[in-house]
């Protein structure tokens, strides 16, 4: 996990969403999924992102990831604009710059755990993928775990194997949509621990979606998404006054 890490905060904005919008189309007409969002998240920021069900928050993580195409305005990550790249430029985007914790884990059940975390070092041709796994599992404190299948693990284990999967190519950039929403409180709050030491260390940019406001108060913002809008607190407007 070294490499492309930065030590000190760039101020300069490694996020930036200017007049976002996503319209999906539906049996009843145009749906409005993101309604003109502007956020902008700086280099080694933590950001929570949190509002009720159907507000747009996993359609914002989405789009920043270069996973959905967005419908209007412009998407600023790491300095490309999303909206120019290909999609194979998105995935290697993704690979090196941007790393992913979903609540479900997403791990491929036929692979170990260092195969798992392997994955995308392997796509960005790195000739010690396997080296920089086992590191990551380290990291997350899974060490002894490198050569068990998800089915193996309990759900704490295979967040954390996420997790290292995540950072194991050095991102500047982690994305988490609810990573907690599976696991019990303990296991959550060990895991979120894991993610916000491993953060700060490396000084990675934090997108997290959570409904849990207790966990976005270790955050350094927290944004309010309603209706498709994300909607700045008076604490939040403070901070970033002062």
């Amino acid at each position: 996990m070294e490499g492309s890490h930065v030590n000190k905060r760039d101020k300069n904005p490694v996020i930036q969403l200017d007049d976002v919008h996503v319209t999906l189309p539906s049996r009843a007409g145009q749906v409005d999924i993101l309604r003109g969002v502007n956020l902008s998240i700086d280099q080694g920021e933590a950001v929570a992102i949190v509002g009720p069900s159907g507000s747009g928050k996993t359609t914002l993580l989405m789009v920043t990831a270069g996973l959905e195409r967005i419908t209007g305005g412009r998407i600023d990550v790491a300095g490309h604009d999303l909206s120019t790249m290909s999609e194979d430029d998105l995935a290697r985007l993704r690979a090196g710059t941007i790393g992913i914790v979903f609540q479900s884990f997403h791990l491929v059940p036929t692979m170990t755990a260092v195969e798992n975390v392997a994955l995308p070092l392997e796509f960005l041709d790195e000739a010690d993928a396997f080296d920089a796994a086992r590191r990551a599992l380290e990291d997350v404190n899974l060490g002894h775990r490198f050569d068990h299948f998800p089915a193996q693990l309990s759900g704490g284990e295979q967040q954390r194997v996420a997790l290292a999967r995540a950072l194991s190519a050095g991102p500047s950039i982690i994305l988490a949509d609810e990573p907690t929403g599976n696991l019990d409180s303990k296991t959550g709050k060990q895991v979120m621990d894991m993610l916000f030491a491993l953060c700060a260390r490396y000084s990675t940019t934090l997108m997290l979606i959570t409904h849990d406001e207790k966990l976005a108060k270790r955050c350094e913002r927290t944004l309010h998404m309603r209706d498709g809008r994300v909607h700045t607190s008076k604490r939040a407007r403070a901070a970033a006054a002062a």
